[in-house]
Protein backbone atom coordinates (compact mmCIF):
# COMPACT_ATOMS: atom_id res chain seq x y z
CA UNK A 1 0.00 0.00 0.00
CA UNK A 2 1.20 3.51 -0.80
CA UNK A 3 1.54 5.98 2.07
CA UNK A 4 2.54 9.60 2.08
CA UNK A 5 4.93 10.91 4.69
CA UNK A 6 3.63 14.46 4.86
CA UNK A 7 7.25 15.62 5.18
CA UNK A 8 7.88 16.91 1.69
CA UNK A 9 10.89 19.12 1.13
CA UNK A 10 12.05 21.13 -1.86
CA UNK A 11 14.33 18.21 -2.75
CA UNK A 12 11.61 15.60 -2.27
CA UNK A 13 8.19 17.02 -3.13
CA UNK A 14 5.50 14.36 -3.11
CA UNK A 15 3.59 15.38 -6.24
CA UNK A 16 1.97 12.26 -7.68
CA UNK A 17 -0.61 11.45 -10.33
CA UNK A 18 -3.29 8.80 -10.32
CA UNK A 19 -4.33 7.98 -13.89
CA UNK A 20 -7.77 6.38 -13.75
CA UNK A 21 -9.09 4.34 -16.66
CA UNK A 22 -12.16 3.08 -14.77
CA UNK A 23 -14.14 3.54 -11.58
CA UNK A 24 -12.52 0.35 -10.35
CA UNK A 25 -9.10 2.03 -10.61
CA UNK A 26 -10.22 4.67 -8.12
CA UNK A 27 -11.43 1.91 -5.82
CA UNK A 28 -8.14 0.00 -6.05
CA UNK A 29 -5.68 2.90 -5.98
CA UNK A 30 -7.28 5.79 -4.11
CA UNK A 31 -9.46 4.20 -1.45
CA UNK A 32 -6.57 2.34 0.28
CA UNK A 33 -4.66 5.62 0.63
CA UNK A 34 -7.70 7.25 2.18
CA UNK A 35 -8.21 4.34 4.59
CA UNK A 36 -4.61 4.87 5.73
CA UNK A 37 -5.30 8.55 6.41
CA UNK A 38 -8.40 7.70 8.40
CA UNK A 39 -6.61 5.09 10.51
CA UNK A 40 -3.52 7.22 11.13
CA UNK A 41 -5.36 10.46 11.71
CA UNK A 42 -3.27 12.21 9.04
CA UNK A 43 -5.44 14.89 7.40
CA UNK A 44 -6.45 14.74 3.75
CA UNK A 45 -8.40 17.24 1.66
CA UNK A 46 -10.25 16.01 -1.44
CA UNK A 47 -11.28 18.44 -4.17
CA UNK A 48 -12.70 15.96 -6.66
CA UNK A 49 -15.57 15.42 -9.06
CA UNK A 50 -18.98 14.42 -7.77
CA UNK A 51 -18.49 11.03 -9.40
CA UNK A 52 -15.23 10.38 -7.55
CA UNK A 53 -16.73 11.63 -4.30
CA UNK A 54 -19.65 9.23 -4.69
CA UNK A 55 -17.29 6.29 -5.27
CA UNK A 56 -15.22 7.15 -2.21
CA UNK A 57 -18.23 7.67 0.05
CA UNK A 58 -19.80 4.39 -1.14
CA UNK A 59 -16.62 2.47 -0.29
CA UNK A 60 -15.81 4.18 3.01
CA UNK A 61 -19.29 4.71 4.39
CA UNK A 62 -19.50 6.94 7.45
CA UNK A 63 -15.68 6.95 7.73
CA UNK A 64 -15.60 9.30 4.72
CA UNK A 65 -16.77 12.02 7.08
CA UNK A 66 -13.32 11.99 8.69
CA UNK A 67 -11.82 13.30 5.46
CA UNK A 68 -11.80 16.93 4.38
CA UNK A 69 -13.96 17.75 1.36
CA UNK A 70 -13.45 20.91 -0.71
CA UNK A 71 -15.98 22.45 -3.07
CA UNK A 72 -14.74 21.91 -6.65
CA UNK A 73 -16.67 24.96 -7.79
CA UNK A 74 -14.69 27.16 -5.42
CA UNK A 75 -11.37 25.92 -6.83
CA UNK A 76 -11.93 25.06 -10.49
CA UNK A 77 -12.46 28.34 -12.28
CA UNK A 78 -9.97 30.14 -14.56
CA UNK A 79 -6.73 28.18 -14.84
CA UNK A 80 -4.49 30.69 -13.07
CA UNK A 81 -7.14 31.09 -10.37
CA UNK A 82 -7.20 27.31 -9.83
CA UNK A 83 -3.44 27.15 -9.38
CA UNK A 84 -3.30 30.22 -7.14
CA UNK A 85 -6.16 28.92 -5.00
CA UNK A 86 -4.34 25.67 -4.31
CA UNK A 87 -1.01 27.46 -3.79
CA UNK A 88 -2.50 29.79 -1.20
CA UNK A 89 -4.21 26.90 0.57
CA UNK A 90 -0.96 24.95 0.85
CA UNK A 91 0.90 28.06 1.96
CA UNK A 92 -1.66 28.69 4.70
CA UNK A 93 -1.54 25.09 5.93
CA UNK A 94 2.25 25.33 6.09
CA UNK A 95 2.14 28.66 7.93
CA UNK A 96 -0.17 27.13 10.55
CA UNK A 97 2.12 24.13 11.02
CA UNK A 98 -0.08 21.54 9.32
CA UNK A 99 0.70 19.00 6.62
CA UNK A 100 -2.37 18.04 4.63
CA UNK A 101 -2.42 15.55 1.76
CA UNK A 102 -4.32 17.36 -1.00
CA UNK A 103 -6.06 15.12 -3.54
CA UNK A 104 -7.25 17.14 -6.52
CA UNK A 105 -9.10 16.22 -9.69
CA UNK A 106 -8.90 18.96 -12.36
CA UNK A 107 -12.28 19.47 -13.97
CA UNK A 108 -12.25 19.87 -17.75
CA UNK A 109 -15.07 17.49 -18.68
CA UNK A 110 -17.65 20.27 -19.08
CA UNK A 111 -15.56 22.36 -21.48
CA UNK A 112 -17.36 23.40 -24.64
CA UNK A 113 -15.92 23.80 -28.13
CA UNK A 114 -12.94 25.92 -27.17
CA UNK A 115 -10.19 27.00 -29.59
CA UNK A 116 -7.48 25.83 -27.16
CA UNK A 117 -6.98 22.74 -25.01
CA UNK A 118 -7.46 23.93 -21.42
CA UNK A 119 -6.19 20.65 -20.00
CA UNK A 120 -2.84 21.02 -21.77
CA UNK A 121 -2.63 24.68 -20.76
CA UNK A 122 -3.26 23.76 -17.12
CA UNK A 123 -0.30 21.39 -17.11
CA UNK A 124 2.00 24.42 -17.09
CA UNK A 125 0.61 25.22 -13.63
CA UNK A 126 1.03 21.58 -12.57
CA UNK A 127 4.67 21.86 -13.64
CA UNK A 128 5.41 25.10 -11.78
CA UNK A 129 3.76 23.60 -8.69
CA UNK A 130 6.82 21.37 -8.40
CA UNK A 131 8.91 24.47 -7.68
CA UNK A 132 6.54 26.94 -6.04
CA UNK A 133 4.73 24.55 -3.68
CA UNK A 134 7.66 22.30 -2.83
CA UNK A 135 8.52 24.04 0.42
CA UNK A 136 5.05 23.81 1.96
CA UNK A 137 5.36 20.22 3.20
CA UNK A 138 2.00 19.06 1.84
CA UNK A 139 1.82 16.03 -0.46
CA UNK A 140 -0.34 16.52 -3.56
CA UNK A 141 -1.97 13.78 -5.63
CA UNK A 142 -3.74 14.71 -8.87
CA UNK A 143 -6.39 12.46 -10.43
CA UNK A 144 -6.60 12.46 -14.23
CA UNK A 145 -9.13 10.26 -16.02
CA UNK A 146 -7.77 8.75 -19.23
CA UNK A 147 -11.34 8.21 -20.44
CA UNK A 148 -11.71 11.97 -20.84
CA UNK A 149 -8.31 12.88 -22.29
CA UNK A 150 -6.17 11.80 -25.22
CA UNK A 151 -3.16 9.55 -24.80
CA UNK A 152 -0.97 12.55 -25.68
CA UNK A 153 -2.42 14.63 -22.83
CA UNK A 154 -2.03 11.76 -20.34
CA UNK A 155 1.58 11.32 -21.41
CA UNK A 156 2.14 15.02 -20.74
CA UNK A 157 0.38 14.68 -17.38
CA UNK A 158 2.85 12.02 -16.33
CA UNK A 159 5.78 14.20 -17.39
CA UNK A 160 4.89 16.94 -14.87
CA UNK A 161 4.39 14.57 -11.93
CA UNK A 162 7.49 12.98 -10.43
CA UNK A 163 5.54 9.94 -9.23
CA UNK A 164 2.50 7.89 -10.16
CA UNK A 165 0.15 5.97 -7.91
CA UNK A 166 -0.10 2.46 -9.42
CA UNK A 167 -1.19 -1.05 -8.44
CA UNK A 168 2.48 -1.72 -7.60
CA UNK A 169 2.63 1.28 -5.31
CA UNK A 170 4.04 4.74 -5.73
CA UNK A 171 6.39 4.64 -8.74
CA UNK A 172 8.74 7.28 -10.12
CA UNK A 173 7.83 8.55 -13.60
CA UNK A 174 10.75 8.03 -15.96
CA UNK A 175 9.42 10.77 -18.26
CA UNK A 176 9.29 13.45 -15.55
CA UNK A 177 10.74 16.82 -16.56
CA UNK A 178 11.55 19.89 -14.48
CA UNK A 179 9.23 22.89 -14.52
CA UNK A 180 11.47 25.12 -16.60
CA UNK A 181 11.95 22.43 -19.24
CA UNK A 182 8.21 21.89 -19.53
CA UNK A 183 7.46 25.63 -19.71
CA UNK A 184 10.20 26.10 -22.27
CA UNK A 185 8.57 23.44 -24.42
CA UNK A 186 5.12 24.97 -24.03
CA UNK A 187 6.26 28.39 -25.23
CA UNK A 188 7.40 26.72 -28.46
CA UNK A 189 4.09 24.91 -28.92
CA UNK A 190 2.08 25.95 -31.95
CA UNK A 191 -0.29 28.85 -31.34
CA UNK A 192 -3.63 28.41 -33.13
CA UNK A 193 -3.83 30.69 -36.18
CA UNK A 194 -5.68 33.98 -35.80
CA UNK A 195 -8.73 34.55 -38.00
CA UNK A 196 -8.65 36.86 -41.00
CA UNK A 197 -11.27 39.24 -39.62
CA UNK A 198 -11.38 40.90 -36.20
CA UNK A 199 -13.96 42.67 -34.07
CA UNK A 200 -11.32 45.12 -32.83
CA UNK A 201 -8.05 46.12 -34.45
CA UNK A 202 -6.11 49.01 -32.90
CA UNK A 203 -2.48 50.12 -33.21
CA UNK A 204 -0.94 51.96 -30.25
CA UNK A 205 2.23 54.04 -30.13
CA UNK A 206 2.15 55.46 -26.58
CA UNK A 207 0.60 54.79 -23.17
CA UNK A 208 -1.60 57.88 -23.60
CA UNK A 209 -3.61 55.83 -26.12
CA UNK A 210 -4.52 53.13 -23.60
CA UNK A 211 -7.75 54.81 -22.48
CA UNK A 212 -9.64 54.46 -25.77
CA UNK A 213 -8.39 50.87 -26.12
CA UNK A 214 -9.74 49.98 -22.67
CA UNK A 215 -13.10 51.52 -23.54
CA UNK A 216 -13.27 49.58 -26.81
CA UNK A 217 -12.47 46.24 -25.14
CA UNK A 218 -14.93 46.83 -22.28
CA UNK A 219 -17.76 47.69 -24.67
CA UNK A 220 -16.93 44.72 -26.93
CA UNK A 221 -17.01 42.26 -24.01
CA UNK A 222 -20.31 43.70 -22.81
CA UNK A 223 -21.83 43.32 -26.28
CA UNK A 224 -21.03 39.60 -26.14
CA UNK A 225 -22.86 38.99 -22.88
CA UNK A 226 -20.03 39.50 -20.40
CA UNK A 227 -21.23 41.02 -17.14
CA UNK A 228 -19.93 44.37 -15.92
CA UNK A 229 -17.48 42.63 -13.56
CA UNK A 230 -16.32 40.11 -16.16
CA UNK A 231 -15.90 42.81 -18.82
CA UNK A 232 -13.83 44.85 -16.37
CA UNK A 233 -11.58 41.85 -15.74
CA UNK A 234 -11.15 41.22 -19.47
CA UNK A 235 -10.25 44.89 -19.91
CA UNK A 236 -7.79 44.86 -17.01
CA UNK A 237 -5.98 41.78 -18.34
CA UNK A 238 -5.71 43.25 -21.84
CA UNK A 239 -4.53 46.59 -20.44
CA UNK A 240 -1.71 44.88 -18.51
CA UNK A 241 -0.45 43.21 -21.69
CA UNK A 242 -0.73 46.41 -23.74
CA UNK A 243 1.16 48.34 -21.07
CA UNK A 244 3.91 45.73 -20.98
CA UNK A 245 4.19 45.87 -24.75
CA UNK A 246 4.54 49.65 -24.75
CA UNK A 247 6.90 49.87 -21.78
CA UNK A 248 9.05 46.76 -22.20
CA UNK A 249 8.63 46.01 -25.89
CA UNK A 250 8.70 48.45 -28.77
CA UNK A 251 5.86 50.32 -30.49
CA UNK A 252 3.82 50.02 -32.48
CA UNK A 253 1.74 47.62 -30.38
CA UNK A 254 -1.09 45.94 -32.22
CA UNK A 255 -4.32 44.88 -30.49
CA UNK A 256 -6.66 42.44 -32.22
CA UNK A 257 -9.77 40.87 -30.72
CA UNK A 258 -12.27 38.32 -32.00
CA UNK A 259 -14.87 35.83 -30.84
CA UNK A 260 -14.84 32.03 -31.14
CA UNK A 261 -18.31 30.82 -30.16
CA UNK A 262 -18.77 32.09 -26.59
CA UNK A 263 -15.02 32.58 -26.05
CA UNK A 264 -13.40 35.99 -26.45
CA UNK A 265 -9.83 36.01 -27.76
CA UNK A 266 -7.41 38.95 -27.64
CA UNK A 267 -3.93 39.10 -29.14
CA UNK A 268 -1.31 41.77 -28.49
CA UNK A 269 1.85 42.02 -30.62
CA UNK A 270 4.77 44.36 -29.99
CA UNK A 271 7.88 44.81 -32.12
CA UNK A 272 10.61 44.66 -29.50
CA UNK A 273 11.36 40.99 -30.06
CA UNK A 274 12.02 40.65 -26.35
CA UNK A 275 11.55 37.04 -25.30
CA UNK A 276 9.18 36.50 -22.37
CA UNK A 277 10.74 34.15 -19.76
CA UNK A 278 8.97 30.75 -19.77
CA UNK A 279 7.92 31.08 -16.11
CA UNK A 280 6.77 34.72 -16.36
CA UNK A 281 3.47 35.20 -14.56
CA UNK A 282 3.38 31.73 -13.04
CA UNK A 283 5.18 32.71 -9.84
CA UNK A 284 3.66 35.15 -7.33
CA UNK A 285 4.98 38.70 -7.81
CA UNK A 286 7.78 39.95 -5.58
CA UNK A 287 7.08 42.31 -2.69
CA UNK A 288 8.39 45.22 -4.77
CA UNK A 289 5.72 44.50 -7.39
CA UNK A 290 8.07 43.07 -10.01
CA UNK A 291 6.28 40.58 -12.24
CA UNK A 292 2.78 41.58 -11.16
CA UNK A 293 1.52 42.44 -14.66
CA UNK A 294 1.64 39.03 -16.32
CA UNK A 295 0.80 37.32 -13.02
CA UNK A 296 -2.40 39.36 -12.80
CA UNK A 297 -3.13 38.62 -16.44
CA UNK A 298 -2.91 34.88 -15.76
CA UNK A 299 -5.38 35.29 -12.88
CA UNK A 300 -7.92 37.15 -15.00
CA UNK A 301 -7.66 35.36 -18.35
CA UNK A 302 -8.32 31.63 -18.57
CA UNK A 303 -5.55 30.68 -21.01
CA UNK A 304 -2.51 32.85 -21.76
CA UNK A 305 -0.16 31.92 -24.63
CA UNK A 306 3.10 33.69 -25.44
CA UNK A 307 5.45 33.52 -28.42
CA UNK A 308 8.42 35.46 -29.80
CA UNK A 309 9.15 35.19 -33.52
CA UNK A 310 11.82 37.40 -35.01
CA UNK A 311 11.18 40.92 -33.75
CA UNK A 312 7.54 40.28 -32.75
CA UNK A 313 6.46 39.26 -29.25
CA UNK A 314 2.91 37.91 -29.04
CA UNK A 315 0.63 37.42 -26.06
CA UNK A 316 -2.78 35.86 -26.63
CA UNK A 317 -5.58 35.71 -24.06
CA UNK A 318 -8.69 33.51 -24.03
CA UNK A 319 -11.83 34.27 -21.99
CA UNK A 320 -14.48 31.51 -22.22
CA UNK A 321 -17.80 33.02 -21.15
CA UNK A 322 -18.85 30.24 -18.76
CA UNK A 323 -15.43 29.94 -17.11
CA UNK A 324 -14.92 33.68 -16.78
CA UNK A 325 -18.25 34.07 -15.00
CA UNK A 326 -17.78 31.27 -12.46
CA UNK A 327 -18.02 32.84 -9.03
CA UNK A 328 -18.90 36.26 -10.48
CA UNK A 329 -22.25 38.05 -10.22
CA UNK A 330 -23.93 34.94 -8.94
CA UNK A 331 -22.36 32.77 -11.69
Amino acid sequence: MTTFSGRSTREHFEHAVLVADSDDALDRLLVPVLRHHIRSGEPALLVVSRRTERIVRDRLGSAAGKLGWGDPGAFYQRLGFVYEGFRRHLEQEHAEGRSVHVIAEPDFTADLDLPVDRATAYLAYEAICNDVCAGFGCPVTCIWDSRHHSAEVIECVRSVHAHELTAEGRQRNSTFVRAREHLEFQTHATMPPAPRRFDIEITLYATAELGPSRAAVRAWAGCHGFSVTAAFQVTTAVNEVLTNGLEHGRPPVRLRAWRHGTTLAVQVDDHGGRRIPPDAGYRPPRLDGAGIGLWMTRQLADVVLTRTTGDVTTVRLYFPHAVTHRGLDGG
